[in-house]
């Protein structure tokens, strides 16, 4: 069945994102003009949710969650995700970063793709697929994390750490989000692992994946560790309760 963009909702978590947030709330409107746009802010201190509050007069379709727990890239995830699985509307949803590192334009073809499948991937790792900006050593050592967390878990994906997904809301309803423990990185391959054991038909569509246009990247060398330790954590059912 085919998903249309009025019963979409694109995700979108920000920290310190006042550089691009605007860009990214246009474009977006601009290519989809009947989408929903969820911003989830994690305590900006560069006023990037006050950015979003004064666009919101000229989108009806543009909505501010403001957290105010502790800062966490996965929480902001599911708390934008209990919030839009409430709405009736809402067949599909879709995660990206508010950097340009995942071009907009691409979500149509990722909706089309929900036809077919529950989860569609913007994926990096297949063929047709690309990496802009990066040195040797970090596609290396991307790759080379992918491969081994497909090992370990047995994920039936080329890019099991990508951030570019859409999901049928069933399908994302279906999975215990208050399981989901890990944060950071390590919260996408979780959030993909729960989805497979759901038997969840998975997809990837190639894209080319961009290095970040404004403002500082968010990964560190901490977060490529909490990912590393993560497929071991949930395979050994170590995770418990407990956040990486």
């Amino acid at each position: 069945m085919k998903i249309a963009t009025r019963n979409a909702a694109v995700v979108v978590p920000t920290f310190n994102e006042a550089e691009n947030v605007a860009k990214i709330v246009e474009t977006i409107f601009r290519l989809y003009p009947e989408i929903h746009l969820l911003i989830v802010d994690d305590q900006s201190p560069d006023g990037t949710a006050g950015i979003v509050r004064g666009l919101q007069p000229g989108h009806p379709n543009l909505e501010l969650l403001a957290r105010s727990g502790a800062p966490s890239f996965g929480r902001s995830y599911l708390d934008g995700f209990r919030l839009l699985l409430a709405k009736e509307w809402c067949q599909a949803i879709v995660t990206m970063d508010a950097d340009f590192s995942h071009d907009p334009a691409v979500i149509a073809r990722l909706l089309e793709l929900l036809e077919t499948n529950d989860v569609a991937l913007g994926s990096r790792y297949v063929a047709g697929g690309s990496v802009g900006n990066w040195a040797l050593g970090r596609r290396l050592l991307s790759r080379a994390a992918n491969s081994y967390v497909r090992a370990v878990l047995g994920l039936p994906i080329r890019d099991a750490t990508c951030g570019f997904m859409c999901m049928r809301a069933g399908a994302l309803a279906a999975i215990p989000l208050d399981a989901i423990v890990s944060d950071g990185y390590a919260f996408l391959v979780e959030l993909k692992y729960k989805l497979a054991r759901q038997g969840c038909r998975f997809r990837e569509n190639p894209i080319r994946f961009e290095e970040r246009r404004e403002g500082q990247s968010k990964m560190s060398m901490g977060k490529i560790w909490e990912s590393a330790w993560l497929p071991w954590r949930i395979r050994l059912g170590a995770i418990g309760r407990q956040r990486l």
